[in-house]
This record gives C-alpha cells, structure tokens and sequence, in this order.
C-alpha cells in the first residue's frame, strides 16, 4: 500500500484523523490535494522549461535517463551493444551450471540414505573406508558460559 501501511493502519489513522480535526478534515483534504497539484504542474513546467533550453538536439531527452541504472542500460547496454557487453553478461549466467549441479547431486545421492548421517557415504560404496563412527552427542557444560 501507501508508504508500507497496511489496510488496517490505514484505517486507523483515518479514524484518529477524524477524532483529531473533525469537521476541519474535508478542507484540510482538499486543500493538500490542491497542493499536491500545484507541485505535480510546477514540477512538469520545470521539466518543459529545461527541455525547451537544451533545444531540439535533446528532444528525446527524459530526466529518467539521469538515474545511473538507466543511463547504463541506455548506452552501454543498447540495442547496438557495441561493446559486446550482452554476450560477457550471458556468458555470466550461472542458470545451466547450477541446473548441471542439482543433476549431478540427484545421481550422485541414488541409493544413498540422506537422512541418517554417516561418515563416508560416497567412500563406503567404494570399499575404502573404514566403519562409520557412531553418532554421540557432545556433553554441554551449564556453568562453562
């Protein structure tokens, strides 16, 4: 919602509004309304007064393109990509790779119990290792901390 307030903060504030200021609250409402249009209009004249002073060289200009985010994805990473910038962000993509590791856990794990802890599951197919030690919990000490 509005400013991260939820419906019932909402209402809330709206009831203590309506507590506080009374019957002043429909002209209080109205009046920040009018403000809000004033700023919305001198904003939006401030905005043509400077695009009408940068002259038709800059007719597509939008004052969005000034964030750094954008202004980056504009023109380093344009329709032309000139700099070959697209294919080292694509080649950067880890989405098979991690596709190719999931596959490989899921073969790995066939036959193999996840649930229960052992202590060389991949060795003790291969008949290396030693038996599996035991599980003991460690003793927690009270008066140690």
């Amino acid at each position: 919602m509005i400013f991260d307030i939820g419906p019932l903060k909402l209402l809330t504030l709206l009831a203590l509004a309506t507590l506080v200021f009374g019957d002043k609250l429909p002209d209080m409402i109205t009046r920040a309304r009018d403000l809000i249009r004033a700023v919305r209009s001198f904003a939006d004249d401030a905005k043509e007064d400077v695009r009408r002073e940068l002259g038709p060289k800059f007719k597509d200009f939008e004052f969005e393109d000034l964030n750094p985010r954008t202004f980056i994805a504009k023109n380093l990473l344009g329709d032309d990509d000139a700099l070959g910038l697209r294919a080292i962000r694509d080649s950067l993509r880890l989405d098979g790779e991690a596709e190719e590791l999931r596959e490989a856990a899921r073969t790995l794990s066939d036959g193999v119990d996840l649930t229960k802890p052992s202590a060389a599951p991949v060795a003790a197919r291969a008949g290396d290792a030693p038996e599996p030690v035991a599980y003991q919990p460690v003793a927690y000490d009270t008066e140690a901390t």
